[in-house]
């Protein structure tokens, strides 16, 4: 179903994460604080801040720093107040993009967030503009030539919804967010390690971008996603 560049595009996204990694703890935090806050601090009841302090260690946050950010967010110390917006608009050649942010001045990201969208080709949409190509979902992508057989098996039994092939090899299995978990920790039981393992929101219809339009639609990703108050930009477009 989705196009033949699946792969590279997670591969180019996750090589842009990883240029960025100094941002990464900030944005950690902030998740973090927000999810112990609305879920509580216990992350055997709070599966959110588990994922999020999962993606700490990951990031090689040191444990002093999850403890105190827990705390700062139910009330043992004192802390920022961060509220959750998204916003919704277009980029080059009309793809859909979505703006996750956190933020303690709504005025000073909106304002940020406009002007990226207007200054580099995009524009700025209403609520529920775009929101609707997309669907919240866990995510596993696992490399061409890994076992298509063996991922299906694994995954539809953990209770995944669908195992998708893609022409370029790669294999996305996706799920409910509440079964992102389970099915984790299936995959890796049965030795089957993803590239990509994350709960996103999935765009339905790639739109596939090239040449000029490619490299105006990748600087606005880079500009909104370089902005301090933003967690995530998710967006349907594959360039190539």
């Amino acid at each position: 179903m989705a196009g033949h560049s699946k792969w590279a595009n997670i591969q180019h996204r996750k090589g842009r994460q990883d240029e960025k990694r100094g941002k990464i703890w900030t944005r950690l935090t902030r998740e973090i604080i927000v999810a112990a806050r609305a879920g509580g601090a216990d992350v055997n009841m709070n599966p959110r801040l588990r994922l999020a302090i999962e993606k700490a260690k990951a990031a090689n946050m040191p444990a002093d720093n999850i403890k105190r950010n827990v705390d700062k967010a139910t009330g043992n110390l004192d802390g920022v107040t961060y509220e959750e917006i998204r916003y919704e608009g277009y980029g080059i050649g009309g793809a859909a993009i979505m703006v996750d942010t956190m933020t303690d001045n709504r005025v000073r990201t909106v304002a940020e967030v406009r002007h990226a969208f207007s200054k580099y080709g995009g524009n700025m949409g209403t609520d529920g503009s775009v929101s609707f190509q997309f669907k919240h979902v866990g995510q596993f992508l696992f490399a061409p030539g890994a076992s298509e057989d063996k991922v299906m098996e694994v995954a539809l039994e953990a209770g995944a919804e669908d195992v998708l092939t893609h022409d370029d090899g790669s294999i996305e299995v996706l799920c409910a967010p509440p079964d992102f978990e389970a099915v984790q920790k299936a995959l890796q039981a049965a030795g089957l390690q993803s590239e990509l393992a994350e709960v996103t929101m999935r765009a339905d219809t790639p739109i596939e971008l090239s040449g000029d339009d490619a490299v105006r639609m990748q600087k606005l990703l880079d500009v909104l996603e370089d902005l301090d108050d933003v967690q995530e930009v998710f967006h349907n477009a594959e360039l190539n």
